[in-house]
């Protein structure tokens, strides 16, 4: 279980930003990122003071943004009396420890703030275990430095892990601890599976999309239930599933954690067994923030994170949230490049009618209609068809019943089957 290794401090945390634009990520893109890494730090706990951008064609190799500017940073580091310094693309341990003897404070990059956030916000053991073994696999390679400096914190952002004196005493320890959590996430994850059994004659649909999209608000909308949803990112880790009843047919519908930009690679291990809803699911349900400028790389960031995860030619509904926000004219622009899209706003309740609708239809593809005339010896058979079907006609005549209706082509073949069995059986 993870546990915070120093008291963590009444006060917010006083934390610089720092990024680099170049050719490849010009200044207003930068900017952009950087806004992001507000948010994260806002979410983690860290009141940001001051924001810095060096332009680099390239992180320098040693200290990230040059020694000049090292030097400079450390005269801002006093002068705005920051605890640490969050830098926006990942560190290497030679990185971090010239950064921190130079300016004398914490440093964090953005993987290590992004699991310290998990790390706050896991609640159950599915997502706190998914969580060590993640914090585990990035402070492996980085230990030759972590430690060193760690006696010198007084808690705070980045300093929600495992305890301190296992790591010093033995390196092997945390391999060994990373095979535990393993074993132990296989066992919820085989847990799991079997609550999802329960489901499968349900058709289901997961909610995806960039963290704080509206996922949850939406899922809170369409269920009439109260999900959390906070307006900061990652506000949702475990998957919740919820019943959404359409007109002809009910769902399962599944709300999991936010993607974002630069996810680190061992959360998304870490995280698999949990998104599994979203793997098994019947219907992906695209959630785009429509207000953002960003708009495009968050589309992109989600469908790259989908072929992550072999999901990405799944049917997908992709739906633009929060158009309440939008200009008009903005608004039009995105109905042209997205004809197939739905626009939405969860908070006002815009839309979702539209949006029920084609989930109805999609569904009604994969159904198809029936006309069985069944012995009435194979009772069983027929329970199984008023168990998953819409029956819409049953009638009774000698020894058999001719029932009629529509199913899934899933539980068709289920049903022709049983059917089967139940004849050799007899035979």
């Amino acid at each position: 279980m993870l546990e915070d290794i120093r008291k963590p401090s009444l006060e917010k945390e006083r934390a610089i930003l720092i990024g680099i634009y170049g050719a490849e990520t010009p200044r207003w893109l930068a900017e952009e990122y950087l806004e992001e890494l507000d948010l994260l730090a806002d979410t983690a706990g860290a009141n940001t003071v001051e924001k810095i951008l060096q332009n680099r064609p390239h992180p320098d190799p040693t200290t990230y943004i040059g020694k000049g500017k090292l030097n400079q940073l450390k005269q801002i580091t006093t002068d705005f009396k920051a605890d640490i310094l969050i830098f926006d693309d990942d560190l290497s341990s030679t990185q971090v420890r010239n950064i921190e003897k130079t300016t004398g404070v914490k440093v964090l990059d953005r993987s290590g703030l992004i699991l310290d956030i998990f790390a706050s916000r896991a609640k159950t053991a599915a997502s706190k275990t998914q969580v060590e073994l993640a914090q585990l696999q990035y402070l492996l390679p980085r230990l030759t430095r972590f430690w060193t400096h760690l006696s010198r914190q007084k808690g705070g952002i980045g300093t929600k892990g495992p305890g301190e004196t296992q790591i010093e005493t033995d390196r092997r320890l945390i391999g060994k601890r990373i095979s535990t959590l393993k074993d132990k996430l296989e066992k919820l994850d085989k847990q799991r599976t079997t609550q999802r059994k329960g489901r499968e004659e349900s058709t289901r649909v997961a909610l995806v999309g960039y963290t704080n999209a509206g996922k949850s608000t939406l899922m809170n909308t369409l269920t009439e239930t109260d999900v959390l949803a906070e307006d900061r990112l990652f506000a949702t880790l475990d998957s919740t599933v919820r019943k959404l009843d359409l007109e002809n047919h009910s769902v399962l519908l599944s709300d999991t954690v936010g993607f974002i930009r630069k996810l680190p690679h061992n959360l998304i291990e870490s995280f698999k067994s949990t998104l599994d809803e979203v793997r098994e699911a019947d219907v992906l349900l695209h959630v785009v923030d429509a207000s953002s400028r960003l708009v495009d790389d968050y589309i992109e960031v989600v469908e790259n994170t989908l072929k992550e995860l072999g999901i990405e030619k799944k049917r997908k509904i992709t739906v633009f949230n929060k158009i309440d926000r939008l200009d008009p004219n903005v608004l039009i622009d995105l109905r042209k490049q997205h004809p197939d899209a739905l626009f939405i706003s969860a908070f006002r309740g815009i839309g979702l009618l539209k949006l029920k609708e084609r989930l109805e239809n999609l569904i009604e593809e994969d159904y198809v209609r029936f006309a069985y005339n069944v012995p009435m010896s194979h009772y069983k058979a027929v329970a199984f068809l008023h168990e998953v079907a819409n029956v819409s006609r049953e009638h009774f005549e000698g020894n058999h019943v001719t029932v009629e209706g529509t199913t899934s082509k899933e539980d068709r073949s289920r049903f022709e089957s049983m059917l089967s069995e139940i004849e050799m059986v007899n035979e």
